[in-house]
């Protein structure tokens, strides 16, 4: 097979980048190759390149481990490229999240659409087009993206379309709802459950799911879900979606919650829904604090890490994530069936043929090849088409930096537009624009103007402080923290989520 380059931009997110580079390793076949790791924070660079040396010495791989801070570096001759970055770091997320809370936009995680994923969706598209335009200037000719980075379906459009890279959006939420939905029907392993998933990401739906090959009705799952101990309590948002169209979400609670206008736009109603059991049931905010907490947990677990490293990379340890298991597809022919984001172009036949899809498909050497023809329930297709019509208009507006399409796009988030009047929606866009200005180049001619109309608004915003919870720690007090313990220097990174 020869060697291949494999590059990871944002490779400082330790334990994820050790989780997909162990995945690919336990292919015997792709074991010489080398991984090309990339991002600005070169002190989670040194961690992540200690552990990998240490696991392919473990296991006398041939595989070449490279780090670097010089991107072009790294994607040089690359054949893959994997994207799991997120621009602006916590504290870009943390004005996704708060921003638009005091004007009573209440998000659980922020990243896909409502106000925070369309924000965060204006500086990854910044990014990614110079990310795709060093992968056609110096990568391997007809390199592949893999993006794992939010907002998922607007950053894949807007590589496909404007940055010119054969890109697939891989993201692991069907999965985990498949596991799930095994556990309800007391299937003895997820495996007796088989089942096909159509949508856009993060709304993608279970169309069909059969269990030891007999399908399951509506009635069926969702007398399976509303007797199950801790579903029924956790689920709220997806049970009632699912007793109402009759088709159960891939998303958790708290994700499902803030893609559509009905569960969080009053604070007494945002109660009734999410479980503060753990964060991703529906908590304000609660996606940010933990990873706010969370923030140094790498380095507190690198010795564990390091340790872990020394051991025998184990075949039965790899994870469901499709990077490697798309790459094996490509370099040995071994096909493999997944869920893809990928232009649809007919693959679902009631959504816009320019969108972003998510959906079943094959991989082998032959490359990725989806199965079309495929139709949503009315139900699913409207809030579907409801969230491309918007990131339509965001990545447009990423591309170019138009100030007036961006509120547009804000204007007609299903969450965004049940709550706030267009007025709090141009002052919103306005105090977010100036916020988040250092890593919105696109916008940068725009931004005296925002600031300017800030000034003399009338505007009032919310005494609204969350459903839940909110991070009990700033990022300010963290980023306090963390420059006292690194002697005076304040890291201004990049982190996945």
């Amino acid at each position: 097979m020869g060697t291949i380059k494999i590059a990871i931009i944002g490779a400082g997110s330790v334990g994820f980048t050790r989780t997909l580079v162990r995945d690919i390793l336990c292919v015997p076949e792709l074991r010489e190759v080398e991984f090309a790791l990339t991002d600005i924070n070169q002190h989670n660079l040194e961690m992540i390149g200690q552990i990998l040396d240490r696991m392919i010495e473990a296991n006398g791989f041939p595989t070449r481990i490279t780090t670097t801070t010089d991107r072009r570096e790294a994607l040089a001759g690359a054949r893959y490229v994997i994207n799991c970055v997120r621009v602006g770091g916590l504290e870009a997320f943390a004005d996704d999240i708060r921003i638009p809370l005091q004007y009573g936009v209440d998000q659980c995680v922020g990243d896909t659409i409502c106000a925070g994923g369309i924000m965060y969706g204006q500086r990854s598209i910044a990014a990614l087009l110079d990310f795709c335009k060093d992968i056609r200037e110096v990568a391997e000719p007809g390199a592949r993206l893999l993006n794992y980075a939010n907002p998922m379906a607007m950053n894949t459009w807007a590589a496909l379309e404007h940055g010119g890279v054969d890109t697939i959006g891989l993201c692991h939420g069907v999965q985990h709802g498949w596991r799930q939905i095994a556990e309800v029907l007391c299937a003895e392993s997820p495996g007796e459950v088989d089942y096909i998933c159509s949508g856009i990401n993060h709304q993608t739906w279970y169309i069909d799911v059969r269990y030891k090959g007999r399908r399951i009705g509506k009635q069926e799952l969702l007398e399976a879900y509303e007797r199950h101990p801790v579903y029924s309590k956790q689920e709220k948002v997806r049970i009632d979606v699912l007793r109402r169209f009759g088709i159960y979400s891939t998303e958790s609670n708290g994700h499902l919650s803030e893609y559509l206008p009905w569960y969080r736009k009053r604070p007494e109603e945002i109660q009734r829904w999410i479980d503060l059991s753990e964060w991703i049931h529906g908590e304000t905010g609660g996606y940010l604090r933990v990873c706010t907490e969370g923030r140094n947990w790498f380095e507190e677990e690198f010795p564990r890490f390091l340790a872990d490293a020394g051991k025998p990379v184990d075949p039965a340890r790899r994870t469901s994530e499709h990077a490697s298991y798309i790459i094996e597809a490509l370099e040995t022919g071994r096909v493999y069936r997944g869920h893809f984001n990928v232009r649809n172009r007919g693959l679902i036949t009631n959504l816009p043929p320019d969108a972003i899809v998510e959906s079943t498909g094959f991989v082998d050497r032959f490359g990725l090849n989806m199965v079309a023809g495929l139709t949503l329930p009315d139900a699913c297709a409207a809030p579907c088409i409801a969230s491309i019509n918007l990131q339509r208009m965001a990545v447009k507006a990423a591309v170019t930096g138009d100030v007036d399409l961006l509120k547009l796009a804000m204007l007609h988030d299903p969450l965004v537009g049940a709550v706030c009047t267009p007025e709090e929606v141009w002052q919103m866009v306005d105090e977010m624009l100036v916020a988040q200005a250092r890593w919105l180049p696109q916008y940068a001619p725009a931004i005296n103007g925002a600031k300017a109309r800030l000034a003399t608004s009338s505007v009032r915003k919310r005494d609204w402080q969350g459903a839940a919870r909110l991070p009990v720690r700033s990022i300010d007090e963290l980023r306090a923290e963390r420059t006292r313990k690194e002697g005076g220097v304040s890291p201004d990174q990049q982190v996945v989520a």
